[in-house]
């Protein structure tokens, strides 16, 4: 009875320890980097146990914050709007070797303004 047992929970642990899963849990916390294109300047986002997105872009051309919200999938694919209001888009990648990157962009202030971003967690 004690082999079967042992036998059964070995096969569990094998089951519900299967690295194939994607987890959010990889990409729990903070994350910063910069910007570059028809702006620049630094961003930094903070991703919760749910795949919510907070955080800001600070433009070193006109010393302005612009919020970020959104979602990150457990994939990692990264789909938020920026400005307050929202006039634009911040997507892209985060990868578990805490690595990202994408691209941006900003209808406001006018004229638009887009480019790409890169970045790492801390």
């Amino acid at each position: 009875m004690k082999k079967l047992f042992l036998l059964l929970l070995t096969a569990f642990l094998f089951i519900g320890c299967s690295s194939d899963d994607d987890t959010i849990y990889d990409y729990i916390g903070t994350w910063s980097g910069t910007y570059e294109g028809s702006d620049k300047g630094v961003w930094n986002i903070v991703v919760d146990n749910a795949g919510k997105v907070t955080g800001t872009m600070h433009s070193d051309v006109n010393n302005e914050n612009y919020n970020i919200s959104g979602n990150l999938s457990t994939s990692g694919d990264l789909t938020a709007v920026v400005g307050l209001p929202s006039k634009g888009d911040f997507r892209g990648t985060l990868n578990t070797d805490k690595k990202g990157n994408g691209n941006w962009s900003n209808s406001l202030p006018t004229p638009a303004k887009s480019g790409s971003w890169k970045g790492e967690k801390k």
